[in-house]
């Protein structure tokens, strides 16, 4: 995103890129999905950001739709495994070149800047997990360091809200074929939109938190079925997550498969659209300057140990 639309074509700024990217960084959910989203509210404001939302989403989600019906018409797709590991290897080596690029140019000679993305690298590989709540630490301890604000809480009080958890009564353990259909369309929106809430989903960070879930817990899935709902993550174009899509058509059609999509995507939509315009209309202002200056910081590392 940054080589195509910053470096070559030049559609958007370097400060409006990486405004996005922290705001991304801070906020729960898909990293690429919320960037890209914020990035369409801060150039054209909400009709920007519905229509990056559905050209992020939309191509990738009928790929996955068509992989999905041959899928089950075919009893299964061997080829996907192969696919797995070679695509895996390349997209490492991707993420590791775009990585060290954003750790120099984000970072440059700040002492301050590199002390955070040292401190968070060990912690990274540590807890191997990406935790929000130092990404806001991170920016907090710059904002504090570089501009001092008279009121601190009154500026990063929405850092604090989370969606709410759902009801223990939608969580029930129960095998997809002994239910209704609609009760199990509700538990596959709520299932999703409950990890949204609970998770910061961020790229194959999200595949544990699907295993537990779909596999051992609902039982919705074989382990061959999830692995292959994994390789369908991998061999599709857009965000890994995107591979909900194909699980819940496994478990119930089409239907399953959109109410899914939306279980994951919706939750990230109306947060980022909310709070942009306070990100946007503050951009130039010290403490978010610094705040955003730490948060990227910290956000570069787990990109790298990613």
């Amino acid at each position: 995103m940054h080589r195509d639309l910053v470096e070559r074509r030049r559609w958007v700024t370097e400060d409006t890129y990486w405004l996005a990217l922290a705001f991304a960084q801070i906020m729960p959910g898909p990293l690429a999905a919320k960037c890209a989203i914020a990035l369409g509210y801060f150039e054209r404001g909400f009709l920007g950001a519905v229509l990056i939302a559905l050209a992020f989403i939309l191509p990738s989600f009928v790929m996955v739709l068509a992989l999905s019906m041959a899928y089950v018409v075919f009893g299964g797709l061997c080829w996907m495994q192969a696919l797995f590991y070679g695509i895996g290897a390349a997209v490492i080596a991707i993420i590791a070149i775009a990585a060290y690029k954003r750790s120099r140019t984000t970072n440059k000679r700040d002492p301050l800047l590199w002390g955070i993305f040292g401190a968070l690298l060990v912690l990274t590989v540590l807890t191997r997990a990406e935790l929000a709540q130092f990404f806001i630490l991170a920016g907090l301890i710059t904002l504090i360091v570089k501009a001092p604000p008279a009121w601190l809480k009154a500026h990063v009080r929405f850092l604090a809200q989370a969606p709410p958890v759902l009801p223990a009564h939608f969580r029930r353990v129960t095998p997809a074929a002994a239910q209704s259909n609609n009760e199990v369309l509700l538990q596959i929106l709520l299932f999703f939109y409950e990890g949204r809430g609970v998770r910061v989903w961020s790229g194959l960070a999200v595949v544990p938190f699907l295993y537990h879930g779909l596999v051992q817990d609902f039982h919705w899935l074989t382990e061959q079925q999830f692995t292959d709902a994994v390789a369908v993550a991998m061999i599709t174009p857009g965000p890994v997550v995107i591979t909900v899509a194909f699980i819940g058509f496994l478990v119930a059609g089409f239907s399953g498969a959109t109410l899914a999509a939306i279980g994951i995507f919706l939750p990230v939509f109306v947060p980022v659209v909310v709070l942009s315009p306070w990100f946007k209309r503050h951009r130039d202002n010290a403490q978010l300057k610094g705040f955003v200056a730490g948060a990227t910081a910290a956000a570069t590392v787990s990109s790298r140990v990613r």
